[in-house]
């Protein structure tokens, strides 16, 4: 049954790319994690700056790990001691070469939905940083921009809350509330339907679940 769900999603995901391509991003498909990892660090240049938003699916497939232990100058925010450093590492973020993301959702057609509590991500990801490389679990793909949506505030974000511990109703319903809650995590909504700058934005789909 194994061999279904990969060809299926291998044409499923070559879709996406040609969507992606159509707007002015990059896709490439991995049959697995190890094989996304190659294909992000060949991406990514050596000596270059690093950084990311709390990507779940980047660290899944040992991509967070390798640039840590690698020939990168990476700025972390979650290793910073004090608010200061931390404050200094997002403002560095938003200035490196590479940043690391996922993406709440994706269309068929190569349309990215992200939504954000503090901004910091999809602020990287519509301007800032020179590239920026997202690792996309085959479970985010959705049919149009209604759907990808959908999923990015009714699975997404109640997952997200959860895991973060905020008090928000949808940590309680396990759905969008539509609140105004002052821990809400749906602040910011991007929808990215083109990229200015030809192939800044890389995505790498992954014959996968990952993230949420």
């Amino acid at each position: 049954m194994d061999q279904f769900i990969t060809k299926r999603n291998e044409l499923l995901a070559n879709k996406v790319i040609k969507g992606l391509n159509s707007r002015n991003m990059e896709g490439h498909y991995a049959k697995d994690k190890k094989e996304a990892l190659d294909i992000a660090l060949s991406i990514i240049e050596k000596g270059s700056s690093i950084s990311w938003g709390g990507t779940m699916s980047a660290a899944e497939i040992g991509l967070t790990k390798a640039v840590i232990d690698g020939d990168y100058t990476v700025y972390n925010r979650d290793k910073a001691s004090t608010p200061e450093e931390k404050k200094q590492a997002e403002i560095n973020a938003s200035t490196c070469d590479y940043f690391l993301a996922s993406s709440n959702a994706i269309t068929e057609d190569g349309v990215l939905i992200n939504i954000d509590g503090f901004a910091n991500r999809v602020a990287a990801i519509a301007c800032g940083p020179k590239n920026v490389v997202m690792i996309i679990g085959m479970n985010k793909i959705c049919k149009d921009v209604d759907a990808a949506m959908s999923r990015a505030r009714n699975v997404a974000a109640p997952i997200n809350a959860g895991r973060f511990g905020l008090e928000t109703p949808c940590s309680k319903t396990g759905a969008c509330e539509d609140c105004k809650s002052p821990d809400t995590v749906c602040c910011q909504i991007l929808i990215t339907r083109f990229s200015r700058i030809k192939d800044r934005i890389k995505v790498i789909l992954v014959n996968d679940s990952l993230g949420f």
